[in-house]
Protein backbone atom coordinates (compact mmCIF):
# COMPACT_ATOMS: atom_id res chain seq x y z
CA UNK A 1 0.00 0.00 0.00
CA UNK A 2 1.20 3.88 -0.61
CA UNK A 3 0.94 6.33 1.76
CA UNK A 4 -0.74 8.51 -0.46
CA UNK A 5 -4.94 7.84 0.53
CA UNK A 6 -7.61 7.05 -2.06
CA UNK A 7 -10.38 10.30 -2.84
CA UNK A 8 -12.25 7.11 -2.20
CA UNK A 9 -11.89 6.67 1.16
CA UNK A 10 -13.27 8.88 3.91
CA UNK A 11 -13.98 8.36 7.68
CA UNK A 12 -17.22 7.05 6.89
CA UNK A 13 -15.60 3.99 4.95
CA UNK A 14 -13.43 3.43 7.32
CA UNK A 15 -15.82 3.70 10.00
CA UNK A 16 -18.03 1.36 8.09
CA UNK A 17 -15.06 -1.47 7.67
CA UNK A 18 -14.03 -1.49 11.51
CA UNK A 19 -17.81 -1.73 12.49
CA UNK A 20 -17.98 1.58 14.53
CA UNK A 21 -18.98 5.03 14.38
CA UNK A 22 -17.32 8.24 12.37
CA UNK A 23 -16.84 9.75 15.53
CA UNK A 24 -14.82 6.88 16.85
CA UNK A 25 -12.69 6.81 13.67
CA UNK A 26 -11.88 10.52 14.56
CA UNK A 27 -11.19 10.20 17.79
CA UNK A 28 -8.08 7.56 16.88
CA UNK A 29 -7.17 9.93 14.26
CA UNK A 30 -6.83 12.62 17.25
CA UNK A 31 -4.78 10.22 18.98
CA UNK A 32 -7.62 10.45 21.70
CA UNK A 33 -7.33 7.97 24.68
CA UNK A 34 -10.84 6.70 25.02
CA UNK A 35 -11.52 4.06 22.58
CA UNK A 36 -11.16 0.54 23.28
CA UNK A 37 -7.53 -1.10 22.98
CA UNK A 38 -9.28 -3.52 20.88
CA UNK A 39 -11.11 -1.17 18.63
CA UNK A 40 -8.52 1.21 18.31
CA UNK A 41 -6.50 -2.04 17.05
CA UNK A 42 -8.50 -2.53 14.29
CA UNK A 43 -9.20 0.91 13.45
CA UNK A 44 -5.10 1.80 13.03
CA UNK A 45 -5.36 -1.30 11.10
CA UNK A 46 -7.66 -0.22 8.61
CA UNK A 47 -6.19 2.86 8.52
CA UNK A 48 -3.15 1.96 8.01
CA UNK A 49 -4.31 -0.13 5.18
CA UNK A 50 -5.97 2.13 3.06
CA UNK A 51 -3.26 4.79 3.40
CA UNK A 52 -5.53 7.40 4.87
CA UNK A 53 -4.38 10.34 6.07
CA UNK A 54 -6.36 13.56 7.15
CA UNK A 55 -6.03 16.49 4.59
CA UNK A 56 -4.22 19.38 6.48
CA UNK A 57 -3.79 17.53 9.18
CA UNK A 58 -7.49 17.88 10.33
CA UNK A 59 -10.29 14.95 9.41
CA UNK A 60 -12.03 17.25 7.12
CA UNK A 61 -14.86 15.71 4.34
CA UNK A 62 -17.13 17.61 2.34
CA UNK A 63 -20.50 16.37 1.41
CA UNK A 64 -21.23 16.98 -2.49
CA UNK A 65 -24.53 15.55 -2.44
CA UNK A 66 -27.00 14.86 0.00
CA UNK A 67 -30.40 12.60 -0.21
CA UNK A 68 -33.61 14.00 1.09
CA UNK A 69 -36.48 11.21 1.30
CA UNK A 70 -40.28 12.07 2.33
CA UNK A 71 -42.94 9.38 2.59
CA UNK A 72 -44.76 12.33 0.92
CA UNK A 73 -44.22 15.59 -0.29
CA UNK A 74 -47.87 17.15 -0.58
CA UNK A 75 -48.45 18.82 2.53
CA UNK A 76 -46.68 22.35 3.49
CA UNK A 77 -45.61 20.60 6.21
CA UNK A 78 -42.61 18.69 4.18
CA UNK A 79 -42.02 22.03 2.37
CA UNK A 80 -40.89 23.68 5.71
CA UNK A 81 -38.82 20.89 6.35
CA UNK A 82 -37.29 21.12 2.57
CA UNK A 83 -36.94 24.83 3.13
CA UNK A 84 -34.65 24.18 6.09
CA UNK A 85 -32.78 21.38 4.50
CA UNK A 86 -31.90 23.28 1.59
CA UNK A 87 -31.09 26.73 3.22
CA UNK A 88 -28.40 24.86 5.70
CA UNK A 89 -27.30 22.69 2.39
CA UNK A 90 -27.05 26.24 0.05
CA UNK A 91 -24.71 27.83 2.88
CA UNK A 92 -22.32 24.97 2.33
CA UNK A 93 -22.45 24.04 -1.02
CA UNK A 94 -23.91 21.14 -1.01
CA UNK A 95 -26.33 19.58 -4.07
CA UNK A 96 -29.57 17.84 -2.72
CA UNK A 97 -31.57 15.10 -4.39
CA UNK A 98 -35.17 14.93 -3.30
CA UNK A 99 -37.21 12.10 -3.61
CA UNK A 100 -40.51 10.58 -2.31
CA UNK A 101 -41.42 6.98 -2.02
CA UNK A 102 -45.07 7.31 -1.00
CA UNK A 103 -45.09 4.05 1.02
CA UNK A 104 -45.20 1.95 -2.35
CA UNK A 105 -44.24 -1.92 -2.77
CA UNK A 106 -40.17 -1.51 -3.76
CA UNK A 107 -40.24 2.38 -3.85
CA UNK A 108 -37.34 2.03 -1.04
CA UNK A 109 -35.46 -0.68 -3.52
CA UNK A 110 -35.10 1.94 -6.27
CA UNK A 111 -34.30 4.54 -4.12
CA UNK A 112 -31.14 2.68 -3.01
CA UNK A 113 -30.69 1.67 -6.06
CA UNK A 114 -30.51 4.91 -7.14
CA UNK A 115 -28.18 6.38 -4.41
CA UNK A 116 -25.57 3.92 -4.91
CA UNK A 117 -25.65 4.99 -8.87
CA UNK A 118 -25.17 8.73 -7.87
CA UNK A 119 -22.76 8.35 -5.31
CA UNK A 120 -24.65 10.25 -2.22
CA UNK A 121 -22.49 11.03 0.73
CA UNK A 122 -25.16 11.37 3.03
CA UNK A 123 -28.96 11.23 3.61
CA UNK A 124 -32.23 12.74 5.68
CA UNK A 125 -34.70 10.28 6.23
CA UNK A 126 -38.35 12.24 6.93
CA UNK A 127 -40.54 10.46 8.88
CA UNK A 128 -38.88 7.19 7.77
CA UNK A 129 -38.78 3.64 9.75
CA UNK A 130 -34.90 3.20 9.53
CA UNK A 131 -35.35 -0.68 9.86
CA UNK A 132 -32.69 -2.83 9.87
CA UNK A 133 -32.33 -3.91 6.82
CA UNK A 134 -32.09 -0.49 5.00
CA UNK A 135 -29.62 0.65 7.45
CA UNK A 136 -27.60 -2.09 6.98
CA UNK A 137 -27.37 -1.16 2.96
CA UNK A 138 -27.19 2.11 3.64
CA UNK A 139 -23.75 1.31 5.65
CA UNK A 140 -22.68 -1.23 2.98
CA UNK A 141 -22.83 2.10 0.86
CA UNK A 142 -20.78 4.24 3.08
CA UNK A 143 -24.28 6.72 3.18
CA UNK A 144 -24.43 7.89 7.50
CA UNK A 145 -28.07 9.03 7.64
CA UNK A 146 -30.21 11.29 9.91
CA UNK A 147 -33.75 10.88 10.57
CA UNK A 148 -36.06 13.43 10.84
CA UNK A 149 -39.15 12.90 12.78
CA UNK A 150 -38.88 9.30 13.54
CA UNK A 151 -41.66 6.87 12.90
CA UNK A 152 -41.01 4.77 15.80
CA UNK A 153 -38.68 4.34 18.98
CA UNK A 154 -35.74 6.47 17.98
CA UNK A 155 -32.51 4.12 17.47
CA UNK A 156 -29.86 5.46 19.02
CA UNK A 157 -27.11 3.97 16.46
CA UNK A 158 -28.86 6.24 14.56
CA UNK A 159 -29.06 9.99 14.38
CA UNK A 160 -32.38 11.44 15.07
CA UNK A 161 -34.26 14.98 15.26
CA UNK A 162 -37.58 15.59 16.24
CA UNK A 163 -39.56 18.00 18.22
CA UNK A 164 -41.07 18.12 22.16
CA UNK A 165 -44.09 16.71 20.54
CA UNK A 166 -45.39 15.56 24.53
CA UNK A 167 -44.85 19.33 25.55
CA UNK A 168 -46.55 20.76 23.04
CA UNK A 169 -49.40 18.73 23.30
CA UNK A 170 -49.22 19.72 27.29
CA UNK A 171 -48.95 23.15 26.61
CA UNK A 172 -52.04 23.15 24.53
CA UNK A 173 -54.38 21.26 26.89
CA UNK A 174 -53.19 23.96 29.52
CA UNK A 175 -53.75 26.86 27.65
CA UNK A 176 -57.53 25.45 26.88
CA UNK A 177 -58.13 24.66 30.71
CA UNK A 178 -56.79 28.08 31.89
CA UNK A 179 -59.87 29.39 29.67
CA UNK A 180 -62.44 26.81 31.54
CA UNK A 181 -63.08 23.97 28.98
CA UNK A 182 -63.71 21.21 30.29
CA UNK A 183 -64.94 18.84 26.94
CA UNK A 184 -61.94 18.77 25.46
CA UNK A 185 -61.34 15.96 21.92
CA UNK A 186 -58.26 15.55 20.35
CA UNK A 187 -58.01 14.60 16.61
CA UNK A 188 -54.95 12.45 16.71
CA UNK A 189 -52.32 11.78 14.08
CA UNK A 190 -51.40 7.85 12.60
CA UNK A 191 -50.81 5.49 15.71
CA UNK A 192 -47.79 4.68 13.74
CA UNK A 193 -46.07 7.42 14.43
CA UNK A 194 -43.92 8.62 17.32
CA UNK A 195 -44.80 11.86 17.24
CA UNK A 196 -48.78 10.92 17.42
CA UNK A 197 -48.18 8.97 20.16
CA UNK A 198 -46.25 11.49 21.60
CA UNK A 199 -49.10 14.83 21.12
CA UNK A 200 -51.42 12.02 22.35
CA UNK A 201 -49.78 11.31 25.40
CA UNK A 202 -49.29 15.43 26.14
CA UNK A 203 -52.91 15.64 25.93
CA UNK A 204 -53.66 12.79 28.15
CA UNK A 205 -51.22 14.45 30.95
CA UNK A 206 -52.56 18.31 30.45
CA UNK A 207 -56.03 16.61 30.78
CA UNK A 208 -54.97 14.72 34.23
CA UNK A 209 -52.70 18.05 35.45
CA UNK A 210 -55.95 19.70 35.57
CA UNK A 211 -57.74 16.98 36.94
CA UNK A 212 -60.35 15.63 34.36
CA UNK A 213 -60.44 12.57 33.16
CA UNK A 214 -60.09 11.22 29.80
CA UNK A 215 -62.77 10.87 28.07
CA UNK A 216 -62.55 8.04 24.80
CA UNK A 217 -65.17 9.73 23.06
CA UNK A 218 -63.48 12.70 22.47
CA UNK A 219 -60.24 11.16 20.92
CA UNK A 220 -60.58 10.74 17.23
CA UNK A 221 -58.53 9.56 14.78
CA UNK A 222 -56.95 11.05 11.86
CA UNK A 223 -54.69 11.12 8.93
CA UNK A 224 -52.55 14.55 9.32
CA UNK A 225 -54.70 16.20 6.37
CA UNK A 226 -57.55 18.69 5.95
CA UNK A 227 -59.93 15.86 4.97
CA UNK A 228 -59.21 13.40 8.35
CA UNK A 229 -60.05 16.79 10.21
CA UNK A 230 -62.90 18.12 8.50
CA UNK A 231 -64.57 14.07 9.73
CA UNK A 232 -63.35 14.44 12.89
CA UNK A 233 -64.94 17.62 13.35
CA UNK A 234 -68.13 15.97 11.68
CA UNK A 235 -68.13 13.46 14.47
CA UNK A 236 -66.82 15.34 17.34
CA UNK A 237 -70.12 18.07 16.40
CA UNK A 238 -72.44 14.97 16.26
CA UNK A 239 -71.89 13.84 19.70
CA UNK A 240 -74.61 13.78 22.32
CA UNK A 241 -72.50 16.30 24.33
CA UNK A 242 -69.96 17.73 21.84
CA UNK A 243 -66.76 19.43 23.17
CA UNK A 244 -66.01 22.83 23.53
CA UNK A 245 -62.50 22.89 22.17
CA UNK A 246 -60.79 20.83 19.80
CA UNK A 247 -56.54 20.05 19.82
CA UNK A 248 -55.59 18.67 16.47
CA UNK A 249 -52.47 16.82 16.06
CA UNK A 250 -51.44 19.00 13.24
CA UNK A 251 -52.38 22.30 11.41
CA UNK A 252 -53.77 21.08 8.49
CA UNK A 253 -56.70 19.02 10.70
CA UNK A 254 -56.79 21.76 13.08
CA UNK A 255 -58.38 24.16 9.55
CA UNK A 256 -60.36 20.71 8.52
CA UNK A 257 -62.35 21.30 11.73
CA UNK A 258 -62.68 24.95 10.88
CA UNK A 259 -64.35 23.88 8.04
CA UNK A 260 -66.71 21.02 9.95
CA UNK A 261 -67.63 23.85 12.35
CA UNK A 262 -68.82 26.12 9.65
CA UNK A 263 -71.00 24.50 7.76
CA UNK A 264 -72.46 22.97 10.95
CA UNK A 265 -73.24 26.75 11.97
CA UNK A 266 -70.54 27.44 14.37
CA UNK A 267 -68.66 29.94 15.24
CA UNK A 268 -64.89 29.49 15.83
CA UNK A 269 -64.22 30.39 18.95
CA UNK A 270 -67.62 31.86 20.39
CA UNK A 271 -68.84 28.03 20.18
CA UNK A 272 -65.67 25.85 19.90
CA UNK A 273 -62.41 26.87 20.24
CA UNK A 274 -59.85 25.04 17.61
CA UNK A 275 -55.74 24.13 18.62
CA UNK A 276 -53.81 23.19 15.84
CA UNK A 277 -49.99 22.00 16.04
CA UNK A 278 -46.80 23.06 13.49
CA UNK A 279 -47.44 26.55 12.71
CA UNK A 280 -47.65 26.54 9.01
CA UNK A 281 -48.02 29.72 6.98
CA UNK A 282 -52.01 29.07 6.88
CA UNK A 283 -51.93 29.16 10.58
CA UNK A 284 -51.17 32.35 10.75
CA UNK A 285 -53.83 33.07 7.47
CA UNK A 286 -56.58 31.24 8.92
CA UNK A 287 -59.63 33.28 9.87
CA UNK A 288 -59.66 33.31 12.35
CA UNK A 289 -55.98 33.10 12.75
CA UNK A 290 -55.19 29.71 14.55
CA UNK A 291 -53.91 29.09 17.83
CA UNK A 292 -51.41 26.53 17.25
CA UNK A 293 -48.33 24.93 19.17
CA UNK A 294 -45.30 26.05 16.94
CA UNK A 295 -42.94 22.60 15.85
CA UNK A 296 -39.25 24.44 14.38
CA UNK A 297 -39.67 22.49 11.34
CA UNK A 298 -37.21 24.30 8.71
CA UNK A 299 -34.68 24.66 12.17
CA UNK A 300 -34.84 20.08 12.13
CA UNK A 301 -34.07 19.89 8.29
CA UNK A 302 -30.97 23.12 8.56
CA UNK A 303 -29.83 20.32 12.07
CA UNK A 304 -30.48 17.29 10.20
CA UNK A 305 -27.71 19.09 7.75
CA UNK A 306 -25.47 19.89 9.63
CA UNK A 307 -25.51 16.69 11.42
CA UNK A 308 -24.56 14.66 8.47
CA UNK A 309 -21.75 17.22 7.74
CA UNK A 310 -20.40 16.03 11.09
CA UNK A 311 -20.98 12.54 11.06
CA UNK A 312 -18.87 12.58 7.61
CA UNK A 313 -15.90 15.01 9.07
CA UNK A 314 -15.71 12.37 11.90
CA UNK A 315 -16.80 15.09 14.33
CA UNK A 316 -18.74 13.88 17.51
CA UNK A 317 -22.51 14.79 17.35
CA UNK A 318 -24.10 16.31 21.07
CA UNK A 319 -26.89 13.50 21.29
CA UNK A 320 -27.61 10.76 19.06
CA UNK A 321 -30.86 11.89 19.64
CA UNK A 322 -32.04 15.73 19.41
CA UNK A 323 -35.84 17.58 20.31
CA UNK A 324 -36.14 20.86 19.60
CA UNK A 325 -38.35 22.84 21.60
CA UNK A 326 -41.90 23.60 20.86
CA UNK A 327 -43.50 26.48 21.76
CA UNK A 328 -47.43 27.88 22.12
CA UNK A 329 -48.39 30.66 19.60
CA UNK A 330 -51.43 31.90 20.97
CA UNK A 331 -53.90 33.57 18.23
CA UNK A 332 -57.66 34.45 17.80
CA UNK A 333 -59.13 31.11 17.89
CA UNK A 334 -59.39 29.98 21.19
CA UNK A 335 -61.23 31.87 23.56
CA UNK A 336 -63.41 30.44 26.93
CA UNK A 337 -66.46 28.29 26.41
CA UNK A 338 -69.73 29.49 25.67
CA UNK A 339 -71.43 31.08 28.75
CA UNK A 340 -68.01 31.83 30.14
CA UNK A 341 -65.36 34.60 30.42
Amino acid sequence: MTDTPSREVTISVIAAEAGVSAPTVSRVLNGRGDVAPATRERIESLIRAHGYRRRGGRSRERIGLLDLVFNDLDSPWAVEILRGVEDAAHTVGTGIVVSAIHRRAGSTRRWLENVRSRSSDGAILVTTDLDPALKAELRELHVPAVVVDPVGIPDLDTPTIGATNWAGGLSAIGHLTALGHRRIAFVAGRPELWCSRARLDGYRAGLETAGLAVDDDLVVPGEFDYESGFRAGEHLMGLADPPTAVFAASDQMALGVYEALRRGGLRVPADVSVIGFDDLPEAHWASPPLTTVRQPLADMGRLAVRTVHRIVRGEAIESPRVELATELVVRDSTAPPPGEG
